[in-house]
């Protein structure tokens, strides 16, 4: 078991590269051979230790060369410029996959698939998300922009509601799908448009999620 205790509740807006619902959500091959992915996170309330996490925001910026459990991945992170040096550093320790139990949650999961980790970047972050209406905002200047929306009907426009049900999940129980556009550009770069988003609440601890 680890020895610092965490937990975070949070609302996440995600944008990858994969057709609509995410193949790797149901043990398939990404849609194009490779993965790249854009995350933000808020975080309502939470803890590592003694340090208090509520409030803050974060981005992971991913991008593997073939199916994320191939490796060879690298990973660029965004940490609100408003948390302190200590909650810098509990961030850091959570999303590198420290004090968390081997597969229990997404950040210690990817930690192992990961041959580079650029150097942390401390800016503002512009996030919005709001899950049940499948629309979420992420802004980093200079590092990336990009918003998610409703799938469509293609013949009516009508707005269309599809979810991922996870039971077992190591990131989310349950996920609004919609589609997303996101451009990324340092320190990796990569474009978007029109592909995979999902929008969730998220309650995680060192041992994983909480249902």
């Amino acid at each position: 078991m680890p020895d610092v205790k965490w937990t975070m509740k949070a609302r996440e807006f995600l944008n990858c590269n994969c057709a609509y619902g995410c193949p790797c959500q149901f043990n398939a091959m990404p849609t194009h051979g490779f993965c790249q992915a854009v995350a933000g996170m808020e975080i309502e309330s939470g803890h590592h230790g003694d340090t208090n996490l509520d409030g803050l925001r974060f981005v992971g910026i991913f991008s593997w060369p073939g199916a994320i459990h191939e490796g060879r991945g690298e990973a660029a992170v965004v940490i609100d410029e408003r948390a302190t040096e200590a909650q810098r550093g509990a961030l850091l320790r959570i999303l590198g996959g420290l004090d968390t139990e081997p597969g229990a949650t997404i950040f210690q999961v990817f930690s192992t698939t990961l041959e580079k980790f650029h150097d942390p970047i401390f800016a503002p972050i512009e996030f919005k998300v709001d899950v049940d209406a499948r629309t979420g905002r992420l802004h980093v200047n200079g590092v990336t922009d990009g918003h998610g929306e409703p799938i469509k009907n293609p013949v009516t426009g009508a707005e269309h509601q599809a979810r991922i049900d996870l039971p077992h999940g190591f990131e989310y129980a349950i996920a609004e799908v919609g589609r997303g556009w996101s451009k990324v550009t340092g320190p990796i770069k990569f474009e978007l448009a029109d592909t995979h988003s999902h929008f969730a609440d998220l309650h995680l601890t060192q041992s994983g999620i909480v249902h």
